[in-house]
């Protein structure tokens, strides 16, 4: 499964996305992202997230359908 930003987003889906890929809960994902981004001054956590959210394509609405229909089985 490629790396996507996630319909479940919170401000880009950037957080969600990862959590996806990782198949972690996305807000853990978004905690651990708040606290390191807070311990290195803010500033890098910031760029980093806006560059992601740059480089990451959208999900599709097809991939969460199909995604959510496979995990019932």
């Amino acid at each position: 499964m490629p790396l996507k930003r996630s319909k479940n987003k919170m401000i880009a889906g950037v957080c969600g996305g990862i959590a996806e890929w990782l198949g972690w809960d996305p807000t853990i994902v978004r905690i651990a992202y708040v606290l390191i981004s807070i311990f290195s001054a803010a500033f890098p956590g910031i760029l980093v997230y806006i560059i992601l959210w740059i480089v990451m394509p959208e999900s599709d609405d097809s991939e969460i359908r199909n995604s959510k229909q496979n995990s019932y089985y």
